[in-house]
């Protein structure tokens, strides 16, 4: 039997449960995921020596990092000719190209400082995200940014904060498609501080200082992001997930953003998915794969990323949450990396639209709780794995392990020449 002939039983199966799979194939394909550039050469960037710095740590020395511009844009193709589906380009502020603008410290960014991003993102067909880079420089003093006692210190991360604005409404107009401008800070104490107000109401004021940078709210979407601790701010983080959902929830436009790793072990970000959609119009996510803290292994396709899908789908947010990757694992081969992530993040997705939602909440509704553990047990089974064959088949790409073996030519004809 054929693959197609495959997805023909599949689609059948599915219909039993009044699942249509030809048009959850369909929905997926216009659905944006954007895709970190970070990965590829473990978070440093291009405005820096230094090692990172502010909570972040990456471990293992795979060959073949990027090491420029031009080989991690090589290295980003070569990942985007892998995945299926529809992608941004999400960047970071120290990722700015300096051979034909110049030098500018963070301070100064400018939209030329990122020209030849955008016309590599315009060329592919892809949107751009942005956020400022708040670590690994050496105007973070005493592990602080935006909340430091010191007024020099603090303004200027709020100036690279409004440059980022600016930026950010560049990428948009450029390609067309909003820019989601991410402030996330690692800002914290190692121990029990004296103070825990002070900081927050420093970052609070931060916040709005670059917020006020003028910018058209429907191209430039402001999230702020929670953290719940780092390496060297174990005991305390300013920009705690009370605090960013409370500064989000009373600043029109500002949109909350949710890691799914910057929580407790016993949290989980499916559960907050719906709540947040309750109240806000739009939200962020970053979706990466926590083991016992926030330690950004590649996403793959368990249960907690699944649920995530699932609650998005069910509470008919794939127009209201901007989904980002955001993960760096430098022990295994970078690109394979970001196509496990990005493909298991489809996955999840694909097997959230082909679920029987509306009938499995009627279900929930009418108290028939005995049928709903019993259906929702039986979909488990169902043939997914021919719908995800279609959908591959129908972006081009393979759906086996098949795009492993061009991952290993490329290791073996480009990455490891670099060494």
């Amino acid at each position: 039997m054929s693959g197609k002939s495959f997805y023909e039983e599949a689609k059948r199966e599915y219909e039993r449960y009044g699942v249509d799979t030809d048009r959850a194939i369909k929905r997926l394909k216009d659905i944006p995921v954007s895709l970190h550039c970070w990965q590829g050469d473990d978070v440093t960037g291009f405005d820096h020596d230094g090692p990172l710095t502010g909570g972040i740590q990456t471990t293992g020395n795979y060959p073949g990092k990027a090491k420029t511009p031009e080989e991690l844009m090589q290295d980003i193709d070569m990942a985007l000719s892998l995945m299926p589906g529809k992608k941004k380009l999400n960047l970071h502020a120290n990722y700015a190209i300096f051979d034909e603008a110049g030098f500018a410290d963070r301070d100064a960014l400018r939209p030329e400082h990122f020209a030849k991003w955008v016309r590599f993102a315009k060329e592919r067909d892809l949107g751009i995200d942005f956020n400022p880079t708040f670590f690994s420089h050496d105007r973070v003093k005493d592990g602080l940014t935006l909340t430091s006692p010191n007024e020099d210190t603090r303004q200027f991360w709020i100036r690279h904060g409004k440059a980022c604005v600016r930026i950010s409404e560049y990428f948009a107009a450029e390609t067309g498609v909003p820019c989601v401008m991410n402030i996330w800070i690692g800002d914290g104490y190692k121990d029990i501080p004296a103070d825990r107000m002070g900081p927050r109401l420093r970052y609070k004021d931060s916040i709005e200082q670059i917020i006020s940078e003028p910018h058209d709210a429907s191209k430039v979407k402001i999230c702020v992001e929670s953290k719940v601790f780092g390496i060297g701010v174990e005991s305390y983080t300013a920009g705690s997930a009370e605090f960013t959902l409370s500064f989000a929830a009373s600043h029109e436009g500002i949109l909350p953003l949710m890691d799914n790793g910057h929580y407790h072990p016993t949290e989980v970000v499916s559960d907050k998915i719906p709540a947040l959609l309750c109240y806000f119009p739009e939200i962020a996510l970053h979706i990466t794969r926590p083991v016992r803290w926030d330690s950004d292994h590649v996403v793959l396709f368990d249960d907690e990323t699944r649920e995530m899908a699932k609650e998005i789908v069910r509470c008919d947010g794939l127009d209201r949450v901007h989904m980002a990757l955001d993960y760096f694992d430098a022990s295994i081969n970078r690109i394979s990396a970001w196509v496990v992530g990005f493909r298991s993040w489809q996955k999840a997705l694909l097997y959230a639209l082909c679920m029987p939602n509306e009938t499995l909440k009627t279900l929930q509704d009418t108290n028939d709780l005995t049928k709903l553990m019993a259906m929702q047990e039986e979909v488990k089974m169902l043939p997914f794995g021919a719908v995800w064959e279609e959908y591959c088949r129908e972006c081009g790409v393979d759906s086996g392990i098949d795009w492993f073996e061009k991952i290993t030519d490329y290791e073996e004809n480009v990455l490891v020449k670099r060494a």
